[in-house]
């Protein structure tokens, strides 16, 4: 690994965002911490950063030589903002980025495809995190974790559809890699855990380890859009809606070895990260 230089943690107080940071720190790394209120984040230095806000950008920048990318949260079209940053940053000297994309966006797909595909272009080192659905979203402040906590229930519409879940610490812990090694990938990566799960076997791991009974409802695609319009907007709940449909078409039915074959270590297993999340909370 190379420590010179300093990397640029943009969402540093989310979900992959403050694993990244905290992973990096603790290797000794330099980090800037971004976020909007400029939180302060253990061992890094805290900065102000909106991607809305380009008045923010060029001090974000100033010295950093890596950049992990968490795109504008349900921004649906990110490139517009992410591209003149990105091209600010080539020019002031930032040699690596790694952006956080998903499993469900090929390269050139909606959203944060278009910026896969401008990524090579611009940066000689750079990589493509393409992680699966994240283990944390039955944990944290997502939708399924409060519906678990409020009801006992994980609503969705993926029916037996399996997924290969993938622990936030892993996706991290593949992110320091491909920021810090001395060659970084150049190539996009897609992120899964060991095991691919249906919602029936997420609510009978958590059941088994909590002692909580929590049961998965299945619901069509119509009444999935419906439920989640009464949260987001109502585009954003028919893309949602849509994504829990390709689940259940197979879309998600699959892992790789992508977290051993950069980390040396296997991923975590479900079971092990709720494990872990209540002796934390013990």
């Amino acid at each position: 690994m190379t420590t010179a230089g300093t990397t640029l943690v943009i969402g540093a107080t989310g979900t992959t965002g403050s694993r990244t940071a905290a992973q990096l720190t603790a290797a000794g790394h330099r980090v800037k911490a971004a976020s909007r209120r400029a939180a302060p984040v253990a061992g890094a230095e805290p900065v102000r950063f909106d991607w809305h806000d380009s008045a923010t950008h060029a001090a974000t920048l100033d010295g950093v030589e890596r950049i992990y990318l968490i795109p504008p949260l349900g921004d649906p079209d990110p490139a517009a903002i992410m591209l003149p940053f990105l091209h600010q940053a080539r020019t002031i000297g930032v040699r690596r980025a790694v952006l956080l994309s998903s499993s469900a966006i090929p390269e050139g797909g909606p959203a944060v495809g278009t910026v896969h595909q401008a990524l090579p272009d611009l940066f000689e080192h750079w990589a493509v995190l393409r992680p699966s659905w994240f283990m944390q979203n039955f944990t944290g402040a997502h939708a399924h974790a409060r519906s678990i906590r409020d009801e006992g229930i994980i609503w969705t519409a993926t029916g037996s559809g399996r997924v290969g879940f993938v622990d936030a610490e892993d996706i991290a812990a593949v992110a320091v890699r491909a920021l810090t090694d001395e060659q970084a990938p150049n190539i996009d990566l897609v992120l899964t855990g060991p095991e691919a799960l249906g919602y029936d076997d997420i609510a009978a791991i958590i059941t088994e380890v909590t002692g909580r009974v929590v049961v998965h409802r299945r619901l069509s695609y119509e009444q999935m859009r419906e439920r989640l319009t009464t949260q987001v907007p109502v585009e954003f709940a028919a893309m949602l809606a849509g994504m829990d449909r390709a689940i259940a078409e197979g879309a998600e039915d699959r892992i790789t070895n992508t977290v051993q074959r950069l980390t040396g270590r296997p991923p975590h297993t479900f079971q092990a990260l709720l494990e872990r999340e209540m002796r934390s909370s013990s």
